[in-house]
């Protein structure tokens, strides 16, 4: 693939990826982290949320289009998108609820990265009665839909068994890039029943395992309306350009699945338990106000050296991951080596699933 046709690929498929949807979000937008390092780490983890939980659910879909294990040797390719929905109930919070310092103040209901387009409730931060920074709450995106696509093989094992493996090899655009890795494990416990060849169905144990690595660019400048005591040679040596926000999403999917395997379409289905975890960790510099008091006159705000925090000194980000039970249902088409399949799971962060591929044995 020459570099024009690989740059397309990657383009075309980091478009795809939630952090191509978070493109579309404030990452420009991000005032709250003017205020303390514990408060806007607070309302981070309040706002970005719901998109990432989404995510995580994605992560977990698309793993198996039947629950027949390709016989020893037999093998698919698959290819799919799967769409993890934000719920209603996760696009607003209310500011109230998510442990602020008494030094930013503002009351009332924000939206999430998934809620409407409308600018939040006023925020103000102050230190010693010197307001620091005001500015509102970021806008939603009023986007609840969150692509991840898979591409995966599985693999036919001896005793029934079958292994599936996904991978995406890092990709990078602009500031930013994202990788993915899987694996997963189908075990036929038809097998053991009597007459299980007569029956035209099947159904399988299955544990499946994704993790994602990712790093999107941020972008917090100092307040051109505010005094800049910075030294020249101080910005040269510590630019704000290197801000990045690092996310690390695992999801885990355990279940029993079953199908109805006809000679050209299949109907599966499967109840399980699905689990995702963040871990999200910014870096870089970020300029904060600071109380500067002279020595006559009254204490102002200021940008300057003193102020400047690493993404180390903010506290971990700990994202509301969700878990619980998950069931899904859906059909497969399969023309000669040609797969089509399409499924629904129903869980908190809902999941529809659609995908392409070729199948062997």
């Amino acid at each position: 693939m020459n570099k024009l046709h690989s740059k397309r690929f990657g383009t075309l498929v980091s478009s795809i990826l939630i952090i191509s949807s978070l493109s579309q979000a404030q990452f420009k937008d991000i005032d709250f982290l003017k205020s303390s390092p514990a408060d806007g780490v607070k309302y981070l983890q309040s706002y970005f949320s719901p998109w990432i939980n989404a995510f995580g659910a994605g992560l977990n879909g698309s793993w198996y289009n039947t629950a027949k294990p390709h016989k020893f040797g037999g093998f698919d390719i698959t290819t799919g998108i799967n769409v993890g929905v934000v719920p209603s109930s996760a696009t607003t919070f209310d500011l109230s609820t998510i442990g602020l310092s008494s030094s930013l103040t503002g009351t009332g209901i924000a939206p999430t990265i998934a809620g409407p387009k409308t600018s939040g409730p006023a925020l103000t931060y102050k230190v010693s009665g010197v307001t620091l920074a005001s500015f509102n709450a970021p806008k939603g995106t009023d986007w609840k839909y969150i692509p991840v696509p898979t591409a995966q093989v599985g693999i036919g094992l001896p005793f029934g068994t079958e292994i599936k493996l996904r991978y995406l090899p890092k990709i990078t655009f602009e500031k930013g890039n994202i990788s993915a890795w899987g694996v997963g494990l189908m075990h036929s416990i038809m097998q053991y029943f009597p007459g299980n060849k007569l029956i035209p169905a099947d159904v399988s144990l299955f544990g499946g395992y994704t993790k994602l690595t990712g790093n999107v660019p941020l972008g917090l400048n100092p307040d051109p309306t505010v005094s800049q005591g910075y030294a020249p040679a101080y910005l040269a040596t510590n630019p704000f350009g290197t801000q990045n926000l690092n996310v690390k999403v695992s999801a885990l999917n355990v279940g029993l699945i079953a199908s109805l395997n006809l000679p050209v379409i299949t109907f599966y289905g499967g109840i399980g338990y699905g689990k995702t975890q963040t871990d999200v960790a910014l870096s870089g510099n970020f300029p904060l106000p600071v109380v500067v008091t002279p020595a006559a006159g009254a204490p102002y705000a200021q940008y300057n050296e003193t102020g400047v925090k690493k993404g180390s000194d903010f506290p971990s980000i700990n994202i509301k991951n969700f878990s619980g039970l998950r069931a899904n249902i859906g059909f497969r088409i399969k023309l000669a080596v040609i797969t089509i399949h399409a499924d629904y799971t129903k869980a908190l962060y809902n999941v529809f699933s659609t995908g392409l591929g070729i199948s062997f044995r």
